[in-house]
């Protein structure tokens, strides 16, 4: 082989095209990349989705897989949490899994499908979702599941077609962030059953053409979750997003909606603050398995929780003495309980979750004031 005949030369090549059109249209005016001055947050992200592409797909292999930690305090994509530890496992509908693991400390542990995430692609939808409540757990709390296959009572998820990964959701609900401790895991293991009953063998040797496929499943990844996403202000947002800032959605279920947790409820909107200004938001925490609220940028990156208070569940939240919790979004401290720090961003996103919730949840109001007066 020449240098010339390469393919994994002209795949190098595609991907640093990639990075020059992500230079010039989608961190420039074509996304609104300065609009809101936070174009170093719009660098950031690329920096995350990098490292996320190369972790996540150059090595990616259905057919002999393992659990990937998604995210972590500094790796920030895809609307992360402090609460919570997220894996990934690619498969394939046509074969059948099994996974063992423990909940490790965990409230909340589930499984979903999402469908064309082959070769790096962004979701088309969540195809199925296996919680808990539907797995068997040991009194240490270890469990054996099955994906595909023949049909089983309990521990078993179906991989309808176009299935092509399984992620995990892990979520804790401690007074401090899980996510911005290091050595905090939870044990997974996933082996593919093969159809003849015997063990998948090894892969083939790396070789110019599966090099390639590698630095192309990165470049797709990327690709799909910046220059093939909506610009601002084109995308159809579903009715639990609001794009009125500082006014909340009632919280919804997801459904299918594309790497969602199909049951949780979400609400979020924009807050927007001047300088002197601070968000003070009112409610209660429903009854349900876990509830949280996050910081993100425009970019879905949490706010530097590891350092700052960017986040609240329940577990950090102190309530009014009648139940019902004052929140403060400042951009410096207030001197008052459950103060969310803005980083001194005057823009940036408010989500909330709330899990397997307990009939309806009550949808946080939200109200701007003088810093000086939120006393």
């Amino acid at each position: 082989m020449t240098d010339t005949d390469s393919e994994s030369r002209s795949a190098l090549r595609e991907f640093i095209a990639l990075l020059q059109e992500i230079d010039e249209r989608y961190l420039g005016e074509e996304w609104s990349a300065s609009a809101f001055g936070d174009l170093p947050d719009g660098f950031r992200q690329i920096a995350s989705m990098l490292e996320g592409g190369f972790h996540l797909m150059f090595e990616s292999d259905p057919e002999r897989p393992f659990f990937n930690r998604i995210v972590t305090r500094s790796r920030k994509m895809l609307g992360d949490n402090a609460d919570a530890i997220y894996y990934t496992a690619p498969v394939r509908s046509d074969r059948a899994y099994r996974v063992t693991g423990n909940l490790a400390g965990a409230i909340y542990l589930s499984f979903t499908v999402e469908r064309n995430t082959t070769d790096g692609g962004y979701s088309t939808e969540t195809a199925g979702v296996l919680n808990d409540d539907r797995i068997d757990f040991t009194a240490d709390g270890s469990f054996e599941i099955f994906f595909g296959g023949e049909p089983r009572e309990r521990n078993w998820l179906e991989l309808v077609d176009g299935a092509s990964e399984l992620i995990v959701r892990c979520y804790f609900e401690e007074p401090t962030p899980t996510a911005a401790d290091v050595n905090r895991l939870v044990p997974l293991t996933i082996q593919t059953l093969a159809p003849s009953g015997s063990p998948v063998g090894p892969p083939a040797p790396w070789d110019d053409a599966s090099v390639a496929a590698g630095w192309r499943r990165v470049t797709v990844f990327v690709r799909s979750r910046t220059l093939d996403q909506p610009k601002p202000g084109e995308r159809v947002q579903p009715t639990w997003v609001s794009t009125t800032p500082n006014v909340f959605p009632p919280p919804e279920l997801p459904g299918t909606f594309a790497f969602a947790a199909a049951d949780a409820a979400y609400s979020m909107a924009p807050y927007l603050l001047a300088p002197d200004e601070a968000l003070v938001i009112t409610g209660r925490w429903p009854e349900c398995r876990f509830a949280s609220v996050a910081l993100w940028t425009r970019y879905l990156q949490t706010y530097d929780y590891a350092h700052r208070t960017a986040s609240l569940n329940r577990a950090s939240t102190t309530l009014e003495p009648d139940g019902s919790f004052r929140m403060v979004l400042a951009h410096s401290d207030p001197g008052v309980p459950n103060w969310i720090d803005t980083e001194g961003k005057g823009f940036g996103m408010v989500f909330w979750r709330f899990f397997l919730p307990e009939g309806d949840v009550e949808t946080p109001k939200a109200t701007v004031m003088k810093l000086a007066d939120v006393r």
